[in-house]
């Protein structure tokens, strides 16, 4: 069964502490939070005052995606307002060992994000250091994107790599994922899925939560 971290981009952002209360209650694992720096991505999202207030009002694992230019300047302030796991693109910085040995050095996870255009073998020299690896099954920057059926190979071919050295981590997707989408990518060897429209989009995300769950079963 696939762990679920409902991304917070598509929440309601009036009443953030009910939805996060809600995908909590239902058994969601991963609280996903975009950080969007307008440059790297065309959005502008939330900074490190952001996880810092949400932290007390969840046990949730904190996963911050930082689609940001130059994302090792920044490092240091997600470590301290709370993030459990770091993504950094590696399409958005020249020193991407660097980057994730701060976030290790610094006790967080480390996790290493590709956007649908980038080969899986740009990642490979870092694979034995991360904790979780992040494909991108839509282009990011934006939620609410049809998912893109041609990154499932990416998610096997990562699988592959991970089970024929012995590695530990866990593969994530993030892009259109919904209760249809998400068996495919389970079958490919995801762990953890991003839902953001699906899920708060919905009357009820609790119930959104649970029908990725029972996808995966």
């Amino acid at each position: 069964m696939i762990k679920v971290a409902p991304s917070i981009l598509s929440a309601d952002y009036v009443n953030l502490q009910k939805d996060i209360e809600k995908v909590d209650q239902a058994g969601a694992e991963y609280l996903h939070i975009d950080v969007m720096d307008g440059t790297f991505v065309p959005n502008i999202s939330y900074g490190p005052g952001f996880v810092k207030a949400i932290r007390p009002i969840t046990k949730m694992t904190l996963d911050v995606h930082l689609m940001v230019e130059h994302p090792e300047h920044l490092l240091p302030l997600f470590i301290d307002a709370g993030a459990d796991v770091i993504g950094v693109q590696v399409e958005a910085t020249q020193h991407i060992h660097r980057a994730l040995q701060i976030i290790k050095n610094g006790g967080a996870k480390a996790e290493v994000v590709i956007n649908p255009g980038t080969p899986v073998a740009m990642i490979e020299p870092v694979l034995h250091m991360v904790d979780q690896v992040l494909v991108m099954t839509v282009n990011p920057g934006f939620g609410g994107q049809k998912f893109l059926p041609e990154t499932v190979d990416k998610i096997a071919q990562l699988n592959a790599i991970k089970q024929k050295k012995g590695y530990d981590f866990d593969i994530e997707v993030d892009g259109g994922v919904n209760d249809k989408t998400v068996i495919d990518c389970y079958k490919a060897g995801a762990t953890v899925a991003v839902a953001g429209s699906f899920v708060f989009d919905a009357a009820d995300p609790a119930a959104q939560v649970k029908a990725l769950k029972n996808a995966t079963k």
